[in-house]
């Protein structure tokens, strides 16, 4: 699976190593805003797909916006259990971690926790690899994203074989765009198995350095990438794809409410932000609950949701978030 030669060329030409995205200002990683107005209208024809979430009975259900999930659809059958990060480096996240057979056998602990906690919803295990990653500094381009060889794709692609996961391809673009991003990936998310993650943390519409401040992504941004992946499933007759956007805070998604819904992709927002469980809680329900598309997901952080909290957020307190997230990252 070849990928256009430039990223391996970029690459040897700014590090032969992976270089740590620069991190947010931590007293940015929650900011405090005031609520948004959710503006509860839809840009696709509307279903009724009913996911109920509770440990037991399930009586609490929530109803998911969109299309009717096609044939093959993950949501809402499933829930997503995905460890995210870099095999080539330690510092961002828990797929790099540790070697691959002890990071596997973790995650196996996760699975195993979250079927225990909802016995009703199967998991689906994932790995969530970052495959350009933002940069402090501009590189050769000038566009301060560091694309991955495809010999990385592929070595985590070997890795999820191993658990039948799947696979989400996560995109930092600091200076770059979508538009720009995405076309050199088309030979991955062209696979059944693989998906997409786009990050509007290291989105730098305004010119600015990546870890300097919080970017920004556009409805316009992310319409753009369903119908990339909607083009690519229909092109390849694939079951629908899984588009994950990670958010954390107002800024980081503008005119949510005009964000189109397609039969061929579904739409996760995700909770990015790490903090105390009830930090964590109220973020989600700033900007995922008061702000909905479609599918919602949630974010733990092995170290940094440590740092001012003497413990991880357990399975069942996600689970009682209402709308309740089918996507569950750890990093």
């Amino acid at each position: 699976m070849l990928l256009n030669t430039a990223c391996q060329q970029e690459q040897e030409a700014n590090s032969a190593t992976v270089a740590t995205p620069p991190p947010a200002p931590a007293d940015t990683a929650f900011t405090a805003e005031p609520a948004a107005v959710a503006a509860d209208s839809a840009a696709a024809p509307q279903a009724e797909v009913v996911l109920a979430s509770s440990k037991a009975e399930k009586t609490a259900a929530w109803t998911y916006p969109g299309p009717e999930p096609l044939p093959g659809a993950i949501l809402p059958q499933k829930r997503i259990v995905a460890f995210y990060g870099n095999p080539l480096s330690r510092r961002m996240g828990i797929l790099g971690e540790l070697p691959p057979e002890e990071m596997l056998a973790k995650l196996d602990e996760e699975v195993a926790n979250w079927t225990a906690a909802d016995s009703l919803t199967p998991v689906q295990p994932a790995l969530h690899v970052i495959v350009v990653t933002a940069q402090g500094q501009p590189g050769r381009a000038g566009k301060y994203r560091l694309r991955m060889t495809n010999k990385m794709i592929d070595d985590v692609l070997a890795m999820a074989k191993q658990r039948d996961a799947i696979v989400f391809l996560d995109v930092q673009v600091g200076q770059s765009t979508l538009q720009e991003e995405l076309p050199q990936l088309a030979d991955y998310l062209k696979l059944p198995n693989v998906h997409l993650g786009i990050d509007a943390e290291f989105s730098m519409k305004d010119g600015g350095i990546p870890g300097r401040s919080i970017g920004t992504f556009d409805a316009a941004d992310i319409n753009y990438a369903t119908q990339f992946l909607a083009d690519m499933a229909k092109e390849h007759q694939l079951p629908p794809k899984l588009l994950i956007v990670h958010r954390f805070t107002q800024r980081m998604i503008t005119n949510y409410d005009q964000i189109e819904l397609r039969p061929e992709v579904q739409v996760v927002m995700h909770m990015d932000g790490w903090g105390h469980p009830a930090l964590k809680k109220d973020t989600y329900r700033r900007y995922i609950q008061k702000e909905p598309v479609q599918f919602t997901g949630f974010k733990l952080f092995y170290k940094n949701d440590l740092r001012k909290s003497p413990r991880l957020m357990e399975p069942e307190e996600i689970l009682a978030l209402q709308p309740t997230p089918l996507y569950i990252q750890y990093q």
